[in-house]
């Protein structure tokens, strides 16, 4: 039951409730650090709070194995319900009322946009563990932003280079792409960032058509036609959630994929989205996640799959490596500078930070890049195949392309 609940939060059939607005984990009387944290805990996107939260749980699991080492947290979480105005409320009173020195979280990349500008009025440092525009991590923009899971530009340029190896094309006959993304921040800079990497990896490629259905929107059927009308090579997608589901299940009552070879570069695996398809789920499709529960097969990320399960009764979403990593980061960066190091010596300890993640394969430790406070990771695209390991998921990635970051770092 637990299971069905969960996916039919995930497709809007079933509003996620919650009895508090707040939830408040770690060391509640006499902690060294507050931390705020600011997550969808109802409503549509309460799966990615709820994920969020259990990943928390694992951080501070993992940290009070070594209670001589890391300071002490208390970490309070509260519901942005999804809109801009009352999260960027919520800073304010968190720092006001709560004297936190970070603010952690936030999956929407328009909020993600506001909820900065006031954690820099506020003088208190945002750790992004969810949203990915990579419109927040310009060089030098913002001291106190730094983001722990990937941005649309590393998802996109591992996108470009997956394009390059595994597709033909030339300078006479360039690859025909077609595009469709949500109507907003997070669809725009996707695109913009594909395009850019396609040019620095030198594939010659032809634009079909772009389009721009709105969030949440309830019936793909005119843009599946819009997609079948023009010949393609390839259609990439950046929809992500139930957008997702609900436009690949409207697309199996078509011929759009065998039209085309269909590709989601940044959040087409999430498990969430696997899970809630099933068996609807195609094969073939090209995938990639900010996180996959089946990839890397180490022993680090065995264990945060199978605990998380432990604790919840379902697999996690991305969301939970996110906010994992985000409490991890703080914690790193307030052991090494101490619990009452300025903002510029925490800065600077956040700008070489180095943490050990689920995600990281063996030989490799994610490393922030100090310019633009953007954690550099690993990133791996696959195919959907089939495979009922981890259920209610009945298709999983394999037939891995992995990619690194540029400069690599070996711990």
């Amino acid at each position: 039951m637990k299971q069905l609940a969960w996916l039919l939060a995930l497709l809007g059939c079933l509003t996620v409730t919650n009895s508090s607005a707040e939830i408040i984990l770690g060391n509640q009387t006499n902690a060294d650090m507050n931390i705020g944290c600011l997550f969808p805990l109802t409503g549509r996107g309460g799966l990615y709070g709820e994920d969020s939260k259990i990943g928390i749980q694992l951080a501070l699991e993992q940290l009070s194995t070594k209670p001589n080492r890391y300071p002490s947290l208390k970490i309070l979480i509260k519901d942005s319900r999804s809109k801009a105005s009352r999260a960027t409320r919520l800073v304010k009173e968190l720092v006001q009322e709560h004297q936190v020195r970070f603010i952690c979280g936030v999956v929407n990349s328009s909020i993600a946009w506001q909820v900065a500008q006031v954690t820099q009025e506020e003088n208190v440092f945002f750790i992004g563990t969810d949203h990915a525009s990579s419109r927040m991590t310009g060089s030098g923009t913002r001291p106190l932003y730094f983001r722990v899971s990937n941005n649309t530009q590393q998802s996109m340029l591992a996108g470009a280079k997956y394009i390059r190896e595994h597709f033909s094309f030339s300078a006479e006959n360039p690859i025909r792409i077609s595009y469709i993304g949500p109507d907003y921040e997070y669809g725009y800079t996707v695109w913009d960032d594909l395009e850019n990497s396609l040019k620095q990896q030198n594939v010659n490629y032809e634009v079909v058509t772009t389009l721009w259905p709105t969030l949440y929107e309830p019936n793909y059927s005119n843009f599946i036609q819009a997609l079948l009308k023009k010949p393609t090579d390839l259609i990439i997608n950046s929809m992500w959630g139930g957008d997702l589901v609900t436009f690949i299940q409207q697309a199996n009552n078509t011929s759009l994929f065998k039209h085309a070879q269909f590709a989601n570069f940044d959040t087409g695996a999430n498990f969430e989205v696997l899970a809630a398809l099933g068996n609807n789920m195609p094969e073939g499709l090209i995938l990639a996640s900010r996180h996959h529960n089946n990839w890397p097969e180490t022993e680090f990320n065995q264990w945060f799959v199978s605990r998380f399960y432990e604790l919840s009764g379902h697999y996690p979403s991305y969301a939970a490596e996110g906010a994992y990593s985000g409490i991890i980061a703080i914690a790193e960066a307030v052991r090494l500078a101490g619990v009452n190091a300025s903002n510029e010596e925490l800065q600077h300890v956040l700008e070489n930070l180095m943490i050990k993640l689920p995600e990281d394969p063996i030989g490799f430790t994610s490393y922030m890049d100090a310019n633009t406070h953007q954690l550099q990771q690993v990133i791996s695209i696959g195919t959907s195949t089939n495979d009922k390991s981890l259920p209610p998921a009945a298709r999983l990635l394999n037939n891995w392309s992995v990619y690194y970051p540029d400069r690599r770092q070996s711990h």
